[in-house]
């Protein structure tokens, strides 16, 4: 017969049991007759808290064979629910508490409100019946509560009324300003925090760094990287380097998000994504590219989704096609779910490579379609790439399966009848955006439209538009209006157009360019050379063409009269070969024209 001293040493002075352990001991209380003592079973409850995962079920029946619980044991469940997905259980036990005549203690309501869906107004008059309104640590939870609510005014309010405040507090607020999109109440109070002596630790420094990226508010950035800096950390925190890097890409600091990058010591896939993300939201694709190699280059890290959305996106930008089959097949030999987020990711990589069969094959594949943006990345496809009737046909089978379109979906169903000469069912479609679902149309949708009589020819429609629109006119849609008129031929109002575009935007070397060709196919000479000559004068200097292509996973970028390439003598001389060859081969056709002309 196993003794009560065994089974004690072993739950008492083990740290980590499994739980094939703590079942085997359990069997062992049960056949020794103790099966319903509280001091075994609470500690075997306690264990369970340190299992990678919280047997929920198994912790249930522990907690009912307790003849006699106390206040610890039911915070040690609260414990274990808090941070398992049947959090709702924790109001369960708490009831079923109240009807065991047991009272909380400041450690209860804590873990009652620690997860973030439990409804703090609830829990709020409880603690005020048992008086533990004043209690800082139940008042910081109750901020933080608040916070993830969207109870923002709520939150203030109970850190307001604090008699002390700390770190925490203020780490909870801040947290919940900058989740709640009140990115300069959160910087404020940071600057009040430093200002009253409050210490400050790596999570507030994360949450205002964030404030600070949304804002786009750079010197404050700086202000934090230089002030964590010189209160003696030795090196960058993961986590604060995550952020930093995040924000200063999000601020169009580049270099700097690589200096920090670089500076860590660990990095994890956070750190990463955070740093292919910035280089794609800044249009620096193909570093964003070079920065994920290394990644693959590191074991230790394995790429998540957001990375591998990044990259996608890289792709699609690039028109790197191989690449973007890569990271397909690396998706498929990890067996990821290509879920939304991946899914319109790989579609419209397809899609902007040309490759619509390949992109449709994905979205057929697809089980997660009901959201939005799946059915709008499909309906941009095609209709990016000409193919107007098929990506109408997706929208009326979007309809079909009951997914609501929104803004963005009416941009790609819009600019798929302009491609398509589709006017009447365009004109009908942009009639339902408000009547029918409610979307009041924006600058881009009044853009579309004008495109779609544009190219029609309808200019007089596509210009009455344009002066009726509720909005004020973008110099984009007065550009689409002019690329109209110089189609067809419609100088007077092209005239009219390229003159609006020069007043409203003076430095944009594209209008006068323009402008300058519609009096050149006038032979309005004067204008052409006036236009010219304006554009000299005010020091418009012509933005050189690039282009992008992509040869054996290779990314090369090449910029007119730029010479930088490794092979450039290499591409020039090809160059003149085939330009000799051209005019090789236009004599004869030349010669034979003017002989027929003769």
């Amino acid at each position: 017969m196993i003794s009560s001293n065994l089974l004690y040493s072993l739950l008492f002075n083990s740290t980590k049991l499994g739980l094939n352990h703590l079942n085997q001991i359990h069997s062992l209380i049960i056949t020794c007759n103790l099966s319903h003592s509280p001091l075994f079973l609470s500690k075997i409850l306690s264990h369970c808290l340190y299992l990678p995962k919280f047997p929920c079920v198994y912790a249930s029946s522990l907690l009912n064979q307790i003849k006699q619980p106390n206040v610890h044991t039911y915070n040690t469940i609260f414990r274990g629910f808090s941070t398992s997905i049947h959090y709702k259980k924790t109001i369960f036990y708490f009831k079923k508490m109240r009807k065991d005549c047991i009272f909380p203690n400041k450690h209860t309501f804590p873990l009652i409100l620690k997860p973030k869906k439990t409804y703090p107004f609830q829990i709020f008059t409880q603690i005020m019946k048992f008086g533990f309104g004043s209690d800082q640590f139940v008042q910081n939870s109750l901020v933080s509560c608040f916070a993830s609510w969207g109870c923002i005014d709520c939150a203030y309010k109970v850190f307001d009324e604090m008699e002390e405040k700390d770190v925490f507090g203020y780490s909870a607020l801040i947290d919940g300003y900058v989740k709640n999109g009140k990115a300069e109440e959160a910087l404020e109070l940071f600057v009040k925090m430093r200002l009253n002596g409050v210490e400050v630790d790596e999570v507030v420094v994360v949450s205002v760094i964030c404030g600070v990226g949304m804002l786009g508010c750079v010197w404050f950035g700086k202000w934090i990287h230089g002030f964590y800096i010189e209160s003696g950390r030795v090196s960058i925190d993961v986590h604060v380097g995550s952020a930093l890097v995040d924000m200063y890409c999000k601020c169009g600091f580049v270099d700097d998000a690589f200096s920090v990058f670089y500076e860590m010591n660990y990095r994890n896939v956070v750190s990463w994504s955070a740093l292919i993300g910035g280089c794609v939201q800044c249009e620096r694709y193909k570093e964003g590219l070079l920065v994920f190699q290394q990644m693959l280059a590191d074991d230790k890290v394995k790429p998540n989704e957001s990375t591998l959305t990044s990259v996608l996106a890289a792709c699609a930008q690039l028109g790197a096609l191989d690449q973007g089959r890569w990271v397909h097949k690396y998706i498929e030999r990890r067996k990821l779910e290509v879920n939304c987020i991946l899914g319109t990711g790989l579609i419209n990589m397809y899609s902007k490579c040309g490759c619509l069969e390949e992109a449709n094959l994905v979205f057929e594949r697809m089980t997660d379609k009901d959201n939005v943006y799946t059915w709008t990345a499909m309906i941009n496809g095609f209709a990016i790439n000409g193919d107007g009737f098929r990506a109408l046909s997706v929208f009326s089978k979007m309809l079909l399966f009951g997914v609501k379109p929104n803004a963005v979906t009416f941009i790609g169903v819009l600019s798929a009848c302009s491609h398509g000469g589709l006017v009447d069912e365009g004109k009908r479609l942009f009639s339902t955006m408000e009547s029918v679902y409610g979307i009041q149309p924006n600058v881009e949708h009044y853009g579309c439209m004008v495109d779609l009589l544009g190219r029609a020819g309808h200019l007089a429609e596509a210009m009455k538009l344009i002066q009726e629109m509720p909005i004020e006119p973008t110099p984009g849609l007065w550009g689409v209006l002019f690329g109209a008129c110089l189609i067809h031929k419609a100088y007077e109002l092209g005239n009219l157009a390229g003159k609006h575009l020069m007043e409203t935007q003076p430095h944009h070397s594209g209008n006068y360019t323009t402008l300058a060709n519609l009096y050149s196919a006038c032979q309005n000479w004067k204008d052409a050379a006036y236009v010219r000559k304006t554009m000299k004068t005010n020091r418009v200097e012509k933005t050189p063409g690039w282009s992008w292509i992509e040869l054996e996973g290779v990314v090369h970028k090449f910029v007119a009269f730029d010479k930088t390439h490794i092979q450039t003598k290499d591409l020039y001389l090809v160059l003149g070969t085939i330009y000799t060859q051209m005019v090789v081969d236009a004599v004869p056709v030349l010669s034979t024209q003017t002989t027929v002309d003769t």
